[in-house]
């Protein structure tokens, strides 16, 4: 009995030494690389918004709280970030951009910003001038405000300046080409070419084409333009990913895309210059069929890693508004002889977007007229009916203007509006709002209201169709629905404005959540994925009408600086 007893007793004794051992083993704390302190820390999370320090092992987040604590999980050579106060954050996950044509843009004419027909000729000459042996004159990023009484361009606006070698120039959303003279005829388009696709061959009144381009018709030309050679675009990638890290952008979401496409970033990848991640959309049209989504869902399954991952396809439903290529419901204000069309029937969109969630791929839709966010609405629905209910996170992508009745079955459906707030600068809504009429204006880039409603909101930037990459000046656009410059006063529709909070979770973890990523980044926690940035103030502590003024000193991915102020 005293045997049995003492066997008893040692085995207690034997399990609690095991338990406290196993106990210790779970109690301690992971050696850190990089610890960052002394900071002011929005983790993004709500049970613990704020703290000051951050220790990092490996490519991910081990621990957040107190100076002292993460001070002592520092290895003997890890790092110390003294952040002196600073704000730092997840990394900002652009949720929907077009990365290679950004890219390719930084070695073309670069017309952001040019605020007259005058510069223009002048940025196209000097760049015409500077690279002479160039067989075509590339470029991109104007707008449809700054050209005289906001009309069209044409030809002899570019035949001007360049007469011997085409030119080719995207606006800045890239929904309209405009060529000059010598483009035209190395394509072979005259006034008996004809476009019976979805866009337009602008011609003037005796029938002969003006140099614009709308929509698929920049086909056209764009067809005859040398594509460049693979060495070229990686490097233009290369100095794109800079770029992104320079603005504190730690992920990416192509909202279009080609198997080649994905090659080029799976080899950046394989020479360790991947420096943030991708998420790409594959393109896809109204022609296609159940093996087109198939091999999609096989390229899913070929490229479903942390870094380069595909998971989605891309429709695009309709235009711009600007140039009345937008579907809308009811005709433009300033041509009623148009309300502009789809470039899907309802039938097409439909069976794609059920063909596709029925394959486990999410589905990407661009729809910027209400008309087209209907329909868009509709596809999803009706693949709800076919397939029932699962976790698809559909998307619409930019929602520039919608039917308040439509509004609260964003919610219902759980589609996810991904939006752009650097669309609403109300430096470049001017065009936009006449086509529509002061009506249709007032629900326009309703993000406010689409949050009430219980919509999923996420930000990006659309670039490069759009008048910046950067997420802060998206920020400031979202918050204030003013320029830089401060007009209009009070704000361009203000009720549509939110707050700085709703603006960053939706640069954020709606980003990750939109990608399915939720349980690995977009926030400040244990667990998480590495990606911090550091900015130069707090966005929740400056005037808001001084957004604009905050910029990135450190971005930090996967535990790795790849960007710091200097």
């Amino acid at each position: 009995m005293k045997a049995q007893v003492c066997i008893a007793l040692i085995s207690v004794a034997a399990f609690a030494l095991l338990a406290q051992v196993g106990a210790s083993k779970t109690l301690a704390a992971p050696s850190a690389s990089v610890i960052l302190v002394n900071g002011r820390v929005w983790t993004g999370n709500e049970a613990q918004p704020w703290v000051s320090a951050v220790a990092i092992s490996g490519d991910k987040i081990v621990a957040v709280g107190t100076n002292a604590r993460i001070r002592k999980m520092a290895a003997r050579d890890a790092r110390v970030i003294d952040l002196g106060g600073r704000f730092a954050m997840a990394g900002f996950n652009d949720a929907h951009i077009h990365f290679l044509s950004g890219a390719l843009k930084l070695i073309q004419v670069d017309l952001t910003g040019a605020r007259s027909l005058e510069e223009i000729q002048q940025r196209v000459k000097k760049f015409a001038l500077d690279h002479p042996n160039e067989p075509w004159i590339t470029g991109s990023g104007w707008e449809y405000s700054y050209l005289p009484n906001q009309r069209l361009p044409t030809r002899a606006d570019l035949d001007a300046v360049i007469p011997d070698r085409p030119v080719f120039l995207s606006s800045y959303d890239g929904h309209t080409g405009w060529v000059n003279s010598r483009a035209l005829e190395l394509a072979g388009v005259s006034a008996q070419t004809k476009f019976d696709g979805y866009g337009v061959l602008v011609k003037d009144e005796k029938g002969e084409p003006t140099g614009v381009l709308k929509e698929g018709a920049q086909r056209l030309v764009r067809g005859k333009i040398p594509e460049p050679a693979r060495a070229q675009k990686l490097d233009a990638l290369r100095g794109e990913i800079a770029l992104a890290n320079f603005l504190g952008i730690t992920s990416i979401q192509n909202a279009s895309g080609s198997e080649g496409e994905v090659e080029l970033y799976n080899e950046l990848l394989d020479r360790g210059e991947l420096k943030l991640a991708v998420r790409f959309a594959i393109s896809v049209g109204p022609q296609t069929t159940q093996a087109d989504i198939d091999r999609i869902a096989v390229l899913a399954k070929k490229y479903a890693g942390p870094r380069l991952n595909v998971g989605a396809i891309k429709i695009v439903l309709d235009g711009v508004i600007e140039t009345h290529t937008a579907a809308m419901l009811d005709p433009y204000s300033d041509d009623p002889s148009t309300a502009g069309r789809a470039s899907y029937t309802a039938e097409q969109a439909n069976r794609i977007v059920t063909m596709a969630d029925r394959a486990g791929l999410q589905v990407f839709i661009h729809a910027i007229g209400d008309r087209a966010v209907r329909m868009a609405l509709d596809a999803f629905q009706t693949a709800r009916t076919l397939n029932g209910r699962r976790d698809s996170r559909w998307r619409i992508e930019h929602i520039e203007t919608l039917q308040a009745s439509d509004i609260p079955r964003f919610a219902k459906l759980g589609v996810i509006a991904s939006m752009e707030p650097i669309h609403a600068d109300p430096a470049t809504v001017d065009v936009w709002s006449r086509a529509i009429g002061p009506d249709r204006t007032k629900r326009g880039f309703a993000w406010h209201a689409l949050q009430t409603a219980g919509a999923r909101l996420m930000f990006s930037s659309d670039w490069p169709a759009a008048i910046s990459l950067d997420p802060i000046r998206g920020l400031h656009n979202a918050v204030n629905r003013q320029t830089i410059e401060g007009e209009p006063k009070g704000g361009w529709l203000p009720e549509y404005r939110v707050s700085v909070e709703t603006a960053l979770r939706a640069y954020t973890s709606a980003g990750a959540f939109g990608s399915f990523e939720e349980r690995s980044k977009g926030r400040i926690a244990p667990e998480m994925f590495a990606d911090v940035i550091v900015l130069s103030a707090d966005p929740f502590k400056v005037d808001h009408a001084d957004l604009f003024r905050c910029h990135v000193t450190t971005t930090i991915f996967r535990g790795a600086v790849v960007y710091e102020a200097k």
